[in-house]
């Protein structure tokens, strides 16, 4: 956690120098200095586009995982079985997580001045499932099965991997790490932002901080709160917590906390499309996607509407990989991550090597303390991208191999391909780089480098 505060620090910092749409592909070409900035802007640009894109079709699976567990609480029999062998199952879980899909989109074509409304509501009802969670739960729990003990939450250990000890330990941080990632959004939307130098790159470090702290009040919680470790993974259905509230509050509010949770990962998926499409949005401006003319466009109200549609054509599609195989569907989100934690990794270590004592004007200059944060955070966020890319179950076999590292290795193939064969003129210029090099030292305006930058006013 402490780590990812950090992380927050060092990506806040060029945030507040460099505010605009599609931020971090630019954070990471400035950061590498003109001679290289166009090669490592290409690779943060689709390990980027790759992780925000999945990530909508992998919450929306969640989200659907929610409902469909309710079938195990009230004991339905589905034909066929609950199993990932039921191709009818498969079938059915793929219909609600779709289903999910277009909820969580349609927010993005309500009118902007909705958005802010859309935000509160959201933070409304994640911060009612949390303090139910911490308030309601306990209770019950207390009045039924009861509590694990404190040794079992901080003392104990289980190994369902397979791994070796001191590895089944360190992948512990798969679950906890990738908790805390994607706080890079406030930057993808800063040209929507008043006063953003400093709204931006604060949200960036609040959003890490919020997720953090709450995020660790909530895994203490449920560690005290689930039962027994037989009975925890005896539980048949594909979200287990939603049993856990069933047998701690009962069978009809166990319908209350999961459709809280279902309204909020909804939210959530929403709020997580408005800043993947401006990543989307800004990559195709610069001429790099196909049909970049089309997806770069924006309507009457200045949004990227056509970028949410692609959001929503990409995501529904990846979602249908759900019928022929849910080990297909798996392997093609399971790269979520990955790209992102290796973004956050690459340009603190560009940082540090390339352009230590650039950004100075930014409003969280990070001063003397620059180059410790810059190692912590390249450390720290290397050991989460080994973490994310290895196996998780041993012996590794086809039905358990961890297909990241191969999308990974993928996406970013494509992405030196792409550097190599688009011609330089038509993205990330060079006279374009070392004029946001300038806006960082506070030599220029960002609208003279970047003609489309419409900043709320």
């Amino acid at each position: 956690m402490v780590f990812m505060f950090i992380t927050a620090g060092v990506l806040a910092e060029i945030c507040s120098a460099l505010p605009l749409s599609g931020s971090i592909y630019i954070w990471a070409a400035e950061s590498a200095g003109p001679k290289y900035a166009r090669f490592f802007g290409f690779l943060v640009a689709w390990w980027s586009t790759t992780a925000w894109m999945t990530f909508a079709a992998g919450n929306c699976q969640a989200t659907a995982n929610y409902i469909v567990s309710q079938l195990a609480v009230w004991e339905v029999n589905f034909p066929g079985g609950t199993g990932l062998d039921n191709v009818r199952w498969r079938a059915f879980v793929w219909g609600v997580s779709e289903v999910m899909l277009f909820l969580s989109i349609a927010v993005n074509y309500l009118p902007p001045k909705w958005y802010k409304g859309v935000f509160r509501f959201s933070l409304f009802i994640m911060m009612l499932d949390f303090f139910l969670c911490l308030i309601w739960l306990p209770i019950a729990v207390h009045n039924t099965y009861g509590f694990r003990s404190a040794d079992f939450v901080f003392t104990s250990t289980y190994n369902g991997t397979g791994a070796p000890a001191g590895w089944n330990y360190i992948l512990s941080f798969l679950f906890t790490a990738g908790i805390l990632t994607g706080f890079d959004a406030s930057g993808h939307i800063a040209e929507e932002t008043k006063n953003a130098s400093v709204v931006a790159g604060r949200g960036i470090i609040t959003s890490a901080i919020a997720t953090g702290v709450c995020g660790f009040i909530s895994i203490i919680v449920f560690l005290f709160c689930i039962p027994d470790l037989d009975t925890f993974f005896a539980l048949a259905a594909p979200q287990p917590f939603v049993q856990v509230y069933a047998a701690a509050l009962g069978k009809g509010p166990s319908i209350f906390m999961t459709a809280l949770a279902v309204l909020g990962l909804i939210l959530n998926t929403s709020i997580a499309v408005v800043a993947a499409s401006r990543l989307i949005f800004a990559v195709a401006r610069d001429g790099v996607l196909p049909l970049s003319g089309w997806i770069g466009r924006v309507d009457g109200h200045r949004q990227p509407k056509n970028a949410v549609t692609v959001m929503f054509v990409f995501a529904a599609t990846l979602l249908c990989s759900i019928i022929p195989s849910q080990v297909a569907f798996t392997s093609l989100i399971s790269a979520g991550g990955v790209p992102t934690i290796a973004a956050y990794c690459l340009i603190a270590l560009l940082r540090l090597t390339q352009t230590p004592n650039s950004f100075k004007t930014s409003h969280f200059y990070l001063g003397r303390w620059a180059r410790p944060m810059y190692l912590s955070t390249v450390l720290f966020n290397g050991l989460v991208f080994v973490v994310m890319i290895s196996p998780f179950y041993f012996p590794v076999t086809a039905s358990t191999f961890n297909f990241a590292c191969v999308i990974f290795g993928s996406v970013t193939i494509f992405a030196i391909l792409s550097w190599y064969f688009i011609p330089a003129e038509k993205w990330l210029r060079q006279e374009q780089i070392e004029q946001a090099m300038r806006i960082t030292e506070g030599n220029t305006d960002p609208r003279e480098t970047y003609p489309s930058l419409q900043r709320a006013e």
